[in-house]
C-alpha cells in the first residue's frame, strides 16, 4: 500500500531516493522496482534488517536489476547522517507527526535534497485525525509512546516546508477507506488486538482484500472519497535550483560509520 505517488514525485531510473522513516520498506521496494537506488533510513533496527532481507529476496527473484543499490541506515530525522545534496528524491511518509522538532527535520530534508530535487511528505489529514484523537486518548502521545504529537492545521505543512526553503508544488489525499477503520479501532481501543472486535476484524479483512486484489469498485470509491475522507495528506515540494547547497558536513551514503546514535547497517549487495 503506497501513500506517495511516484509519478508526482518524478522518480526516474538511476536516481537516488531517501526513504526516511522507511518502516518495513513499502516505499523503498517500489522505488527499487522502478530502477532507483534507495537509502532506507529508520530508527528501528529490526525494520532495517527486514528491509535488507526483503531487498535481497527481490534481487534473487529478478524484481530488482543487478545495478540497483539498496542501502539502509539507522538515523534521526533531525540529524541525518548524509552529506549535503545527496538525494534526487525523498519520501518521508507518516513521519513528521511523530517528531517534536518537525521544522528541524524539514531543514535536514532540505539540506540533503539536491537543488531541483523533489520530496514527498505525508501526514495524517486533519479531519480524520481529529476524530481519532477525539475517540481515544490512547491513539496519540503522550499516552501512546512514540505516537502522534500534533494535528496539522490547514496549510501548516506547506508553510513549514516554505520556511525551510522548499517550494510546495502539489498535494493530494489518499486512503479514504482507511479512515473508518481507524475510527473503529479508536472507538474500541486502539491498542487492543484486531481480533477482539468482530467489526474491526471484518473491516481489517476488507482492507487486506482491497490491498491485495485492488478491485475496480473500491478504486472508484477511493477516488471519490479521498478528497474528503483521505486518511493521509501528501505534499510535494521542490528544492529551488538557485538555493545554496548548504554547509553541512555529514558523511556521504558510502561513508557512514557507527557513531553515537548513527548506526550504519550493511549494504544489500
Amino acid at each position: 500500500m503506497l501513500t506517495a505517488d511516484y509519478d508526482r514525485l518524478g522518480l526516474a531510473p538511476g536516481e537516488t531516493l531517501l526513504d526516511l522513516g522507511c518502516g518495513f520498506g513499502r516505499h523503498a521496494y517500489e522505488a527499487l522496482r522502478r530502477g532507483a537506488h534507495v537509502v532506507a533510513c529508520d530508527l528501528g533496527l529490526e525494520e532495517l534488517r527486514q528491509v535488507r532481507s526483503i531487498g535481497a529476496v527481490m534481487r534473487a527473484d529478478g524484481e530488482v536489476s543487478d545495478d540497483v543499490v539498496l542501502e539502509t541506515a539507522n538515523g534521526d530525522a533531525t540529524r541525518l547522517p548524509f552529506a549535503d545534496a545527496s538525494f534526487d528524491r525523498i519520501i518521508a511518509s507518516e513521519v513528521a507527526e511523530h517528531i517534536e522538532d518537525d521544522e528541524g527535520a524539514l531543514a535536514e530534508l532540505f539540506r540533503v535534497l539536491r537543488p531541483g530535487g523533489v520530496l514527498a511528505v505525508t501526514i495524517p489529514a486533519r479531519l480524520p485525525e481529529r476524530i481519532c484523537w477525539a475517540l481515544s486518548d490512547d491513539y496519540h502521545a503522550p499516552n501512546q509512546p512514540g505516537g502522534h504529537v500534533r494535528i496539522y492545521g490547514p496549510g501548516e505543512l506547506r508553510a513549514k516546508m516554505a520556511a525551510a526553503g522548499l517550494d510546495p508544488v502539489d498535494e493530494h489525499r489518499v486512503h479514504a477507506l482507511h479512515s473508518p477503520y481507524w475510527w473503529l479501532r479508536c472507538a474500541v481501543g486502539p491498542n487492543r488486538p484486531v481480533e477482539d472486535s468482530r467489526l474491526v476484524s471484518l473491516y481489517h479483512r476488507l482492507l487486506t482484500w482491497d490491498i491485495v486484489k485492488a478491485p475496480r469498485t473500491t478504486r472508484i470509491a477511493e477516488r471519490l472519497l479521498a478528497p474528503v475522507l483521505g486518511k493521509s495528506l501528501v505534499v510535494y515540494a521542490r528544492r529551488p535550483v538557485a538555493a545554496s547547497s548548504g554547509t553541512g558536513t555529514g558523511p556521504s551514503a558510502s561513508e557512514w560509520s557507527t557513531t553515537e546514535t548513527r548506526e550504519a547497517v550493511d549494504v544489500v549487495a
